[in-house]
């Protein structure tokens, strides 16, 4: 049996998504538990990109032990030194250069022809085998690009030392028959190609970044680069848990393949991505949805009842979906609430699990039953980065159709309690100001949104906003039954990162 190697970009392609920057305790959290899921490459982020991007690779390679720890690069010198600086306390580390092939990104963004291009990936190759043993080269946008061309770049990077292909569809542009075509002829045309591994990397523009995935599986691609939750830039890129459970499921078709992956981690870690980015998964999310193994029509549920393949092809367990599931209440203690958090994919100290709790005892006082969402939007806050300059104490807030509304808030900021008024245009503007005038700060609201994390009339609201604080755009997040209370901690998250 022929194992597929699995990639994931999560950390890197996934946080390149509008709005799905973490912090480095939330990256390095998320690297244990890919860890723990069994993947065999962990793409740790674009050392070169910021200071924060660096120290996180960094981190990552000092801490992972199992799994190799990737760096992108471009074919630029300061990207592969700044790459290999990251990687230098790795286990196992790997460079991933990327250098772009197709005529459209040669004339419009390199402005350089061929031989140039062909150059340049042959010197960066070379420069980075001097660093690194485990080298990847990707020809970006390989779908559009000549395939004449791309043989002779590919050969090229294996003769100066790649030892992994990828083949991207950097824009999602892609269908199926078409990236089996291209591995197949990769294979068949690039003469040293068996000196190396071939890899896809599939965007999902077009809504077929896993069956593009798995067609070039059955092309010869033995590693798959994908994320948790198909997050990533645009319409993001193959979802791991779709890769992987179709590998797992059609046996008839991809009998002679298998993963290393521990699929009853798939669930915990979903959650765990969705929490730390704030990206809810839709409830149709194939595998991981919240609806995936849901069934409302009767006529389905009695066939369930008799026989559950007969409208489930893979068993709810087998990605880590339980009928055992403990019940968090306002009797539950500290012990079953560690558990719980364990299960869903949090490493947390017995510290945390202590600060957690407060909040969870005050949530389930306001509450019949704690769901999963609740714990994760609770434990989510307690891995943020960095400490609180400003921490709420209290909020009141009066609002009607005939009166101008007015907050106070009461503020704790270096052991003292501040205290201050504001009117507004609404309650959570009013709330805004009146923080302002503690902190001395003047925002601009830029986004605001609500959703609730939970159903029902006592469901947990969390609050997602943007806002410019000294020329600085800031996002903050903050979760409570009440959405006033959620709205001051959202603008508070948001604001402690200047202050910290």
């Amino acid at each position: 049996m022929e194992k597929i190697i699995i990639f994931d970009t999560t950390l890197r392609d996934g946080e390149q998504a509008p709005g799905a920057s973490m912090s480095s305790p939330q990256k390095l959290e998320l690297a244990y538990q890919l860890e723990k899921l069994g993947v065999d490459v962990i793409e740790a982020g674009f050392p070169i990109a910021s200071p924060d991007d660096f120290r996180a690779v960094e981190t990552i390679s000092r801490s992972i032990k199992s799994s190799i720890v990737c760096g992108l690069a471009r074919c630029i010198n300061a990207d592969i030194e700044a790459a290999h600086n990251s990687l230098k306390k790795a286990k196992h580390p790997r460079i991933h250069l990327f250098l772009a092939t197709s005529k459209i990104h040669m004339q419009y963004k390199f402005r350089k022809a061929e031989d140039e291009i062909l150059e340049l990936a042959r010197k960066s190759t070379r420069l980075a085998r001097n660093m690194f043993k485990d080298i990847e080269f990707s020809p970006e946008d390989a779908t559009r690009t000549e395939r004449d061309f791309i043989y002779r770049v590919i050969e090229a990077a294996i003769e100066e030392g790649a030892t992994t292909i990828n083949i991207p569809d950097t824009v999602g542009y892609s269908y199926p028959q078409e990236v089996y075509s291209l591995v197949s002829d990769i294979l068949e045309n690039v003469p040293n190609i068996n000196k190396a591994v071939i890899s896809i990397h599939c965007h999902d523009d077009l809504g077929m970044a896993t069956a593009n995935s798995l067609s070039a599986v059955l092309a010869g691609a033995r590693q798959v680069h994908c994320t948790i939750n198909g997050i990533g830039e645009r319409a993001g890129n193959a979802s791991l848990e779709e890769v992987v459970m179709a590998l797992k499921t059609r046996k008839d078709i991809f009998g002679g393949f298998s993963t290393g992956i521990n699929t009853k981690n798939i669930y915990s870690i979903s959650r765990l991505v969705s929490g730390f980015t704030g990206f809810p998964v839709p409830p149709n999310k194939a595998v991981v949805g919240r609806n995936a193994f849901r069934h409302e029509s009767g006529i389905h549920q009695d066939a369930v009842i008799k026989k559950s393949i007969t409208y489930e092809i893979m068993d709810p367990r087998d990605v880590g979906f339980t009928g055992a599931q403990l019940v968090m209440g306002k009797h539950s203690g500290r012990h079953a609430l560690a558990k719980k958090l364990k299960d869903l994919g949090f490493v947390l100290s017995e510290s945390k699990v202590n600060e957690i709790f407060g909040n969870f005892k005050a949530l389930a006082d306001k509450k019949k039953e704690v769901y999963d969402d609740d714990l994760i939007a609770l434990a989510q806050e307690k891995t943020r980065e960095g400490k609180k300059a400003y921490e709420l104490i209290s909020v009141r807030a009066s609002t009607g159709t005939d009166i101008t509304p007015r907050a106070e808030v009461k503020l704790k900021y270096k052991k003292k309690v501040c205290t201050a008024q504001s009117e507004g245009d609404g309650p959570v503007d009013a709330c805004f100001k009146a923080v302002d005038k503690v902190a001395g700060l003047k925002g601009k609201l830029l986004d605001y949104r609500v959703e609730a994390v939970t159903s029902g009339k006592d469901a947990l609201g969390e609050v997602s906003i943007k806002v410019e604080v000294k020329g600085k755009v800031l996002s903050g997040r903050g979760a409570s039954t009440d959405i006033i209370e959620a709205s001051v901690k959202a603008y508070l998250d948001a604001i402690n990162k200047i202050s910290s």
